[in-house]
């Protein structure tokens, strides 16, 4: 009876943030889509064209771990609150940069994003805190699943918004801003109970240090990294390669639709993968397939190799990503949750923040064209992916029966 219970609250809480995903998720694959774009109208050097969406990954990795401790300390709903504000603001102080031809001012508004990406990262372990353990895997899953509609949602609203205005993309802005001031309104509904301070300090709570140093932890903070950080690196690039290959803008935008769809679509039935065939075999699909994605890139900049190269990197992203994280949140006890999940989203934002700004310099000071720059992307991916693919050969090699803390 407890199970039954616990699942509902666990799936009334999916649903609200399936519904957070959808909505206000819907501002990243816009800003994705526009930043760059953005950056390379005001930005001096085209070097820094893509600097627009590395301050929104920095923003990200130096506030998530003060977010999981304000959410450790005030609850769930207190830190998405939070998290919607950095993206409201975030949006107004960016369309004032845009308005006034500052590229500093864009930059601030960027970093200030940030707190909403380090907000959302938090959706998918929202989802487990009220799970069992059996229907965690598929509530993170459902969870990143309602990323699928911001992924039509957004590049929809780039379409209409981006030209609507005098000056390019300042109406794409202050649409974000509605987004969060509207989509804030669903956190009310979400119920999630605040850990008791006496659960927070059990005498079984490992260090930072035990905890890093626990080979399955390991393994799946580094997985988690190295999927995150590559789908970064070459969606980071992709408008500005799409465009400079003399395509249109709203080829771009369906190119990153299309990714984004690929991100979240799996999710459906991803979480009932992880259940039947187990995290390992899930994020090593997931790293095959980012891999298979720079192949393709490689081969030639024909649309359609565009297409087929996001949608695979969208792939690998989901399977490699969602893989990782259920085996986090199956490698540590409820009392270790906030100092685990900020200290995991530190290290995946900081391996994103550094693919993030690699982007922009492989992408525009590598070569002196948009092929020679798109081919150093792409070919920078090999690297992080045969150390995420030997580490988890390493795990497996070394498995023994798992000491699930939760």
């Amino acid at each position: 009876m407890s199970i039954m219970r616990d699942n509902q609250l666990a799936k009334r809480n999916v649903a609200v943030l399936i519904c957070a995903q959808a909505i206000l998720g819907a501002q990243m694959p816009m800003i994705f889509t526009v930043g760059g774009l953005a950056g390379q109208s005001l930005a001096s050097n085209a070097c820094f064209a893509t600097m627009p969406i590395s301050m929104i990954v920095l923003g990200s990795m130096i506030t998530a771990s003060p977010l999981s401790n304000l959410m450790q300390k005030f609850g769930r709903q207190f830190g998405f609150f939070i998290g919607a504000l950095g993206g409201l603001t975030g949006g107004i102080v960016g369309a004032v940069g845009l308005a006034t031809g500052s590229f500093s001012i864009f930059l601030l508004g960027s970093f200030i994003t940030g707190i909403y990406m380090s907000a959302q990262g938090f959706y998918r372990f929202a989802a487990a805190d009220t799970a069992t353990a059996s229907f965690r895997p598929k509530a993170i899953s459902y969870v990143m699943a309602g990323g699928l509609a911001s992924a039509i949602i957004g590049p929809q609203i780039v379409k209409v918004t981006a030209d609507s205005m005098v000056i390019p993309f300042l109406g794409t802005y202050i649409a974000v801003v509605i987004l969060n001031f509207f989509g804030s309104f669903l956190f009310l509904f979400l119920k999630i109970p605040k850990l008791e301070k006496k659960n927070i300090n059990t005498l079984d709570s490992r260090s930072h240090r035990q905890l890093v140093t626990t080979p399955r932890i390991a393994v799946a903070m580094i997985c988690a990294m190295v999927s995150y950080a590559m789908m970064n690196l070459v969606m980071t690039s992709t408008p500005l390669a799409v465009v400079g290959c003399g395509y249109s803008p709203n080829d771009a935008a369906n190119v990153v639709s299309a990714h984004v769809i690929a991100m979240f679509l799996p999710s459906f039935f991803t979480g009932h993968l992880i259940a039947r065939y187990g995290e390992e075999l899930i994020v090593g699909i997931g790293l095959f397939f980012l891999a298979f994605a720079g192949l393709v890139a490689l081969t030639g900049v024909q649309l359609e190799n565009f297409f087929i190269a996001l949608i695979f990197i969208g792939l690998g992203w989901n399977f490699g990503f969602i893989g990782a994280t259920t085996m986090l949140t199956n490698s540590h006890s409820e009392s270790e949750r906030g100092r685990m999940q900020g200290m995991n989203d530190l290290f995946v934002f900081g391996g994103v923040t550094v693919a993030s700004f690699s982007s922009g310099g492989l992408m525009n000071c590598t070569g002196g064209d948009h092929l020679t720059g798109w081919t150093s992307v792409n070919l920078a991916m090999f690297p992080m992916l045969a150390i995420a693919g030997v580490a988890l050969i390493w795990l497996l090699q070394n498995k023994k029966p798992s000491s699930n803390k939760t």
